[in-house]
């Protein structure tokens, strides 16, 4: 099993979340992270699909989503032909910043920065790979972490070849 960064280019329609995802569930295969934006193309949206699995078993994936209507496009990449992404908070109580330069060093060491302060509680980011913003989880933890929220990946493939370059070419068939 490897990780794969799975982009589905597709129309911006109601219900096709719902389809998209059930082509991997009925395979049983967890989402890892799941990402919804607009693309670079007007009318396009990107859905960036994180999953563990063998090649063969992507390869048929794709193959499968590009089957459901409203999907323009798929592709999978291998995590070292990406450029990626995630971002996490921490609500952390006020009383953390009593800790003074243990914190800001931990927060220095770990590039992130204070969000948001409030009487009760401050609000951490934190963007990296989803290890960076774990390790910093499991530091900030004893200090006596509120909340916490990871976003999804956000990936841009390698790759030089533009999505409207293979817009451009599937419409030349």
């Amino acid at each position: 099993m490897k990780e794969f960064t799975v982009s589905v280019f597709t129309e911006n329609k109601v219900g096709l979340l719902n389809r998209v995802t059930v082509v991997l569930t009925r395979r049983h295969i967890n989402i890892e992270s799941l990402t919804v934006s607009e693309s670079e193309v007007e009318g396009i949206h990107r859905f960036t699909i994180v999953i563990n699995v063998a090649e063969d078993q992507v390869k048929k994936i794709v193959k499968q989503m590009e089957k459901q209507v409203d999907v323009v496009k798929a592709f999978y990449h291998e995590t070292d032909e990406t450029v990626h992404q995630e971002i996490a908070l921490y609500k952390m109580p006020i009383s953390a910043l009593s800790n003074g330069l243990n914190l800001e060093k931990m927060l220095r060491h770990h590039h992130a920065r204070i969000l948001s302060v409030s009487p009760e509680f401050l609000i951490v980011e934190k963007t990296g790979h989803k290890a960076e913003t774990q390790e910093l989880f499991n530091q900030l933890q004893p200090l006596g972490l509120l909340e916490f929220v990871r976003s999804g990946r956000i990936a841009i493939t390698k790759p030089m070849k533009k999505f409207s370059e293979h817009m451009e070419e599937m419409h030349a068939f």
